[in-house]
C-alpha cells in the first residue's frame, strides 16, 4: 500500500520507492535479453577469425553477410512493432526471442556465401523488433525524467556483451575447435544461440504487459504509476496518426541522427576483433580479453553520462560531445597500426563515446512521440540505424578488401560520427530537454 502523504518531499521518496520496485522487477530480465540479442548479432565479428578462411570468404562476403542481416531486420521492424503494440510486449518479445535464438544457432550449417547471407537475413527478420519494443515498452512504464537512466541501464547491455562476450567467445573457439568433428566457430553460434530460447521462456512467464497486469504491485501503486504516464501524454507528447509521423521532418532527423551515429556503433562491433588482430594479437581467447578494455570503459561512461543528462534535463549537448568522442577515438585508433597499446587507447575512447551516445539518443524520439503511433515511429526511427548496420560492415569489408587495410574505413565512420553530433543540434532544445529529477527531498 502507498503511504498517502501531501509533503512534495515524502511522496518524492514514496514515488522513488515505487520505481525502484518496478526496476528491480523488469530491468534484469531486459537486461540479460539484450545482452543475449547483441551477443548473437555480433558474435559473427568473432566467428570471422576462423569461419574465413574455413569457408574460404574474402573482407566483402563477410562485411555483405553482417551487414544483410539488417535487412532482414529492416523489412520486419515496423510490422513488428506495431503486432507488439496490438498483442502486447509479453507474447511478442518471447517470440522473438525463441526464434531468433534457433536461427543463430543454425548458423552453425552455414557452407557457402549464399547460404550465409540467407541466414544472416533470417536472423535479422526473427529479431526484428526487439530493441525498439523495448524502448517503446519503457515508455510505458516510466515518464521522460526517470527513462534516460533505464534506457541507459538496458543499453549498457551493448558494452556488458562485449566484455562477457568476447572472452567467452574465444575461449569457446579456441578450446572447442574440432570438438566432435565441428569447428570452433560452428561451437560459437550454437552455445550463444540456444539461451535466446530459453530467455523467451522465461520472459513470458516473468513480463506483465502493462501497469494494470502488473499482480505484484497494489492498486495505490498501479495508480501513482499510470498517472505519471498520462500526465506526460497530457503534457509533453502529440497524439497524431503514424503516416502524420512519417510527414514530420523532426522524424526525419532523428532517422538521420540514427544513421550516421549507428554507422560507429557497427563499425565497432563487426570489425574490433579484426582490428586487434592486425596489431599483431593472433589468439582468440587473447582478441577476446583484449576487447574488454574498450567495453568496460564504455559501461563506466555510459552510466555517469545518462546520470548527468537525466539529472541536468539536457540531452543535445550530452549526445553530441559524445558522438565526436567517438569519431576522435576511431581516427586515433589507426594511429597505432602494429602497436596493440596504441590501437587500444583509440578503440577504449571511441568505444566508449560511440557506446554512450546510443541511449542518450533514444531520449530524444521518447519525449515526443507519444500515442497509438508510437510503437510504429519509434520502430521508424530505429530504421534509420539499421540501414546503417548494413551500409557500415559492408562499406568497412569493401574498402579493406581494396586498401589491405581498415585505416579508411575508420576514417568513414569517424566522418559519420562527427555529421550526426552537427545533426543534434538542430533538433529544438525545448522539444527534448527536460525537468531535473530531484535527487533530495523538499523540506516541509
Amino acid at each position: 500500500m502507498v503511504e498517502r502523504v501531501e509533503s512534495p518531499g515524502k511522496r518524492q521518496l514514496v514515488e522513488d520507492a515505487v520505481y525502484g520496485r518496478v526496476t528491480r522487477r523488469l530491468m534484469p530480465i531486459l537486461f540479460l535479453s539484450y545482452v543475449i540479442a547483441y551477443l548473437d548479432r555480433v558474435n559473427v565479428g568473432f566467428a570471422k577469425l576462423q569461419m574465413l578462411h574455413d569457408l574460404g570468404f574474402s573482407e566483402a562476403t563477410y562485411g555483405l553477410g553482417a551487414g544483410i542481416f539488417f535487412v532482414g531486420y529492416c523489412c520486419a521492424e515496423v510490422p513488428s512493432n506495431m503486432v507488439l503494440a496490438r498483442v502486447g510486449a509479453r507474447k511478442w518479445l518471447a517470440r522473438i526471442m525463441v526464434s531468433w535464438g534457433i536461427i543463430s544457432a543454425c548458423m552453425l550449417f552455414v557452407r557457402s556465401p549464399n547460404s550465409f547471407y540467407i541466414m544472416r537475413c533470417l536472423l535479422g527478420v526473427a529479431e526484428a523488433g526487439m530493441f525498439p519494443g523495448v524502448i517503446y515498452y519503457l515508455a510505458c512504464w516510466y515518464p521522460a525524467q526517470r527513462r534516460g537512466r533505464m534506457i541507459a541501464l538496458f543499453m549498457v547491455a551493448q558494452p556488458v556483451t562485449g566484455v562477457i562476450g568476447g572472452p567467452l567467445s574465444g575461449w569457446i573457439m579456441q578450446s572447442l575447435q574440432d570438438s566432435m568433428h565441428l569447428a570452433g566457430w560452428q561451437w560459437l553460434f550454437l552455445l550463444e544461440g540456444l539461451p535466446a530460447v530459453v530467455m523467451g521462456v522465461v520472459f513470458y512467464l516473468y513480463i506483465d504487459d502493462k501497469i494494470g497486469n502488473a499482480r505484484w504491485l497494489c492498486e495505490d501503486e498501479k495508480q501513482m504509476l499510470e498517472s505519471s504516464i498520462l500526465a506526460e501524454l497530457r503534457h509533453k507528447r502529440e497524439h497524431v496518426s503514424f503516416f502524420s509521423v512519417l510527414r514530420d521532418g523532426r522524424v526525419w532527423l532523428l532517422c538521420a541522427i540514427s544513421f550516421t551515429s549507428v554507422m560507429g556503433l557497427y563499425g565497432i562491433g563487426f570489425w574490433l576483433p579484426s582490428i586487434i588482430r592486425a596489431t599483431g594479437v593472433e589468439r582468440p581467447l587473447q582478441i577476446g580479453l583484449l576487447t574488454m578494455i574498450p567495453y568496460g570503459a564504455a559501461i563506466v561512461t555510459m552510466y555517469f553520462a545518462s546520470r548527468s543528462s537525466d539529472r541536468s534535463g539536457e540531452r543535445r549537448w550530452h549526445l553530441a560531445i559524445l558522438t565526436a568522442i567517438g569519431g576522435v577515438g576511431l581516427i586515433l585508433s589507426t594511429f597505432g597500426a602494429g602497436n596493440t597499446a596504441l590501437s587500444l587507447v583509440g578503440l577504449t575512447i571511441a568505444t566508449a563515446g560511440i557506446s554512450t551516445s546510443q541511449p542518450l539518443f533514444w531520449n530524444l524520439p521518447t519525449a515526443f512521440l507519444g500515442g497509438s503511433a508510437a510503437a510504429a515511429a519509434i520502430a521508424f526511427v530505429n530504421l534509420g540505424g539499421n540501414v546503417a548496420g548494413f551500409f557500415s560492415p559492408y562499406a568497412v569489408g569493401w574498402i579493406s578488401n581494396a586498401t589491405h587495410s581498415t585505416t579508411v574505413g575508420m576514417y568513414l565512420l569517424a566522418f559519420s560520427l562527427f555529421l550526426s553530433a552537427a545533426l543534434v543540434l538542430y533538433v529544438p532544445a525545448s522539444l527534448v530537454n527536460s525537468r531535473k529529477i530531484e535527487t533530495e527531498p523538499s523540506h516541509t
